[in-house]
């Protein structure tokens, strides 16, 4: 069996705030399928929703570092996170340890940003939009010259059900679907648009719809790892 050597901090296993049903499906980072190589999944006491997107705790930040340093000390390599608002974090993390630290897909925004043209812009599609702050970009390098045009998943129908009731088994097929009309509408709405970065971790499953549907490139968690492992292994 390979050895993992990408950490992933993910949130409290014993909180029912944190979209649990949604990590079954294929392409989600907790889902075992998604890679063809092992991650190490460490659990961080009190991260959930609510204390990770809705009002970032500095207790849950000094849980995750010193989750962190835990894995670093056991040999992985890497360390990424169960969701892309841990952007927040990022550099606080990167600081406390001496191995990389890859918080949210949105580190990738720069590099994306760079490879387009310069009028072209990138579309973010995040779990809620009124959450996603200026720090969450200047942590992860965005500045404010990179045109972004975002949209969020929070008042769509699966989504939002299982967000109001945590026992909600979601139509995961429906959910894809959903969340790709997100996608699609965005991008009619701003042809500007020359590539999807998917900020919630959640959302990998319906990356390759989004593809398609689009004739966009889409970046997300699943193919930061994807390159990360292949920096490392």
């Amino acid at each position: 069996m390979k050895e993992a050597l990408i950490g992933v901090l993910a949130w409290d296993g014993d909180s029912s705030d944190t979209l649990s049903h949604l990590e079954q499906m294929p392409g989600n980072i907790l889902n075992p399928v998604t890679f063809d190589f092992p991650l190490r999944i460490e659990r961080v006491k009190g991260a959930n929703y609510k204390t990770v997107v809705e009002s970032p705790d500095p207790s849950v930040l000094e849980n995750m570092i010193n989750a962190a340093r835990f894995l670093e000390r056991e040999g992985i390599k890497a360390v990424s996170t169960s969701c892309g608002f841990n952007a927040f974090f990022q550099e606080k993390l990167a600081a406390a340890v001496n191995i990389p630290v890859f918080a949210s897909s949105l580190i990738q925004v720069p590099m994306v940003h760079r490879s387009l043209g310069r009028e072209q812009a990138i579309g973010i599609i995040t779990a809620e939009k009124r959450y996603l702050t200026r720090e969450h970009f200047a942590n992860t390098g965005i500045s404010e010259c990179i045109p972004l045009r975002i949209a969020e998943v929070a008042k769509v129908g699966e989504f939002a059900e299982l967000r109001n009731n945590p026992n909600y088994l979601p139509d995961t097929d429906l959910f894809v679907q959903q969340v790709t009309d997100v996608a699609r509408k965005l991008v009619a709405d701003n042809p500007d648009i020359g590539a999807v970065v998917l900020e919630c971790t959640d959302l990998p499953p319906c990356s390759a719809v989004i593809r398609k549907l689009t004739g966009l490139p889409v970046f997300d968690i699943v193919t930061l790892l994807k390159l990360v492992h292949n920096a490392i292994a």
